[in-house]
């Protein structure tokens, strides 16, 4: 549907603003609605969609995270019914900007996953070949954005799940600095890596997501006070900066057609004018095996409380224990108990320091080795995904699907802001190009961003 002279599929933020203030909040949501309808029997974006959703700029919100009224399900069956109380701070900021929320986006159960197949509600499919996965776990949101279905999404990260299925399905996916977004009405996965952020058709739009929801909030003491304007280099000349390609980015288990893409990447970002070198970070391959320590440690006390006494599903047993047994024995996939169950191991008395302790250790390491980076160099480069989007049902090794996060993890053990932007295609699927700033560096991340997406041609 053309809205003057712009197809809604390809309107942006800004556009949609205006057209808000016109008076078309109201043919907004209706043509959003309408799209869903029609391509969403395919792609399998959202879970539930918003009927009553008022005028305003039609978003998808990941469904591991609060809008009142709605189901929250986390894509899992042990939530079925679950309608949320309340609205999670982003969802509440984004409001008072007009947004609109018409629906709740697929994930993988509980955020665990790289594909969006671990859901209880099917895969999410990928707009540029309907064959392939969206990836994960925000592959709902990024299809949502791909394919038009709305003008923008949110998604969380805990290990590249905004930027990995960004890159997959061809869009924007920003990770920003831990402590910058409240994770307040965000089920948890693993609190210390789970952040909040925006999926969108362009940089710019990221960065307008990022002024609305940002900033410190008294319920998620976890947040910072950092006075950030997103959007002070959008559309602007960056100054010289300097970039280290990382070495790891041409190793063992990359594609080609990516080992292409980061090498004209390289190129590309020379003839605008800034630095570029290799640069060895062999703290690299130590990413996912720290990750999947910390992270399914996290996940088994986090999920603790998914038992079937306060809410969700239960299954009625004579006793608490086979309650218990059989709540979440039929409630979680087979991913989420086998997290929950490394994570349990690892945090046994037995185990705890063989294994939690040294790899807190090693994420201090990894974290310290970025920082001596970052001494010289403005941004780290990296493929955002080793592959490209894979045929869905194609993997069935939970390990393989642990490498894809081989370059997103670090900014999640670190804490750092991190962008996956769509350059190019290999065996005819998008590739994402992740850039990497210091804490608090998000501007400059998005500002270069911008200038890179600008100039593509």
């Amino acid at each position: 549907m053309l809205f003057g002279t712009v197809e809604f599929e390809k309107i942006t933020i800004s556009e949609a603003s205006k057209l808000v203030e016109q008076g078309y909040g109201e043919y907004l949501v209706k043509t959003s609605l309408e799209v869903i309808e029609k391509e969403d029997s395919v792609l399998n974006a959202f879970i539930s969609v918003n009927k009553d959703a008022k005028p305003g700029i039609p978003i998808g919100i990941k469904d591991n995270i609060n809008v009142k009224g709605l189901e929250t399900t986390c894509a899992s069956k042990i939530l079925k019914g679950y309608i949320a109380p309340y609205d999670a701070t982003v969802v509440k900021k984004l409001r008072t900007k007009n947004f609109s929320v018409v629906g709740k986006t697929n994930l993988d159960e509980f955020a665990m996953g790289a594909s969006t197949e671990y859901s209880a509600f099917g895969p999410t499919r990928n707009p540029h070949n309907t064959s392939m996965v969206a990836g994960g776990s925000s592959g709902g949101s990024a299809a949502a954005v791909a394919s038009g279905e709305v003008v923008v999404a949110l998604g969380s990260d805990t290990g590249g799940s905004i930027r990995q299925p960004a890159a997959f399905c061809g869009v924007v996916g920003f990770k920003p600095s831990y402590g910058l977004v409240s994770r307040y009405g965000l089920v948890a996965f693993a609190s210390s890596l789970d952040q909040i952020g925006p999926i969108t058709k362009n940089v710019e739009d990221s960065a307008i997501v990022m002024n609305i929801i940002a900033g410190k909030d008294e319920m998620d003491s976890t947040t910072v006070e950092r006075n950030i304007d997103f959007t002070q280099y959008i559309g602007k000349k960056m100054p010289k900066k300097r970039f280290a390609i990382a070495k790891q980015s041409f190793g063992e288990g990359v594609e080609d057609g990516i080992k292409q893409r980061v090498d004209e990447f390289a190129k590309f970002v020379e003839s605008l004018g800034h630095e570029v070198e290799l640069v060895d970070i062999e703290e690299i391959k130590y990413s996912v095996a720290t990750y999947y320590i910390i992270a399914p440690a996290e996940v088994s006390s986090n999920l603790s409380r998914f038992d079937g006494v306060k809410y969700g599903y239960r299954i009625s047993a004579e006793g608490l224990r086979e309650m218990y047994e059989k709540t979440r024995g039929y409630g979680f996939g087979e991913e989420v108990k086998r997290r929950i169950l490394i994570g349990t191991f690892t945090l046994s008395s037995a185990y705890y320091d063989a294994y939690f302790e040294k790899a807190q250790k090693v994420r201090r390491k990894i974290s310290k080795r970025l920082s001596e980076v970052f001494e010289n160099y403005d941004f780290i480069v990296t493929p955002t995904s080793p592959i490209t989007a894979f045929e869905v049902g194609s993997v069935g090794d939970p390990l393989v699907y642990y490498l894809m996060d081989i370059f997103t993890i670090p900014a999640n053990l670190a804490g750092l802001p991190a962008i996956s932007v769509p350059f190019g295609k290999s065996q005819n699927l998008p590739v994402g190009i992740q850039i990497m700033g210091p804490r608090f560096s998000d501007a400059l991340v998005l500002g270069i961003a911008d200038e890179i997406e600008r100039n593509i041609e």
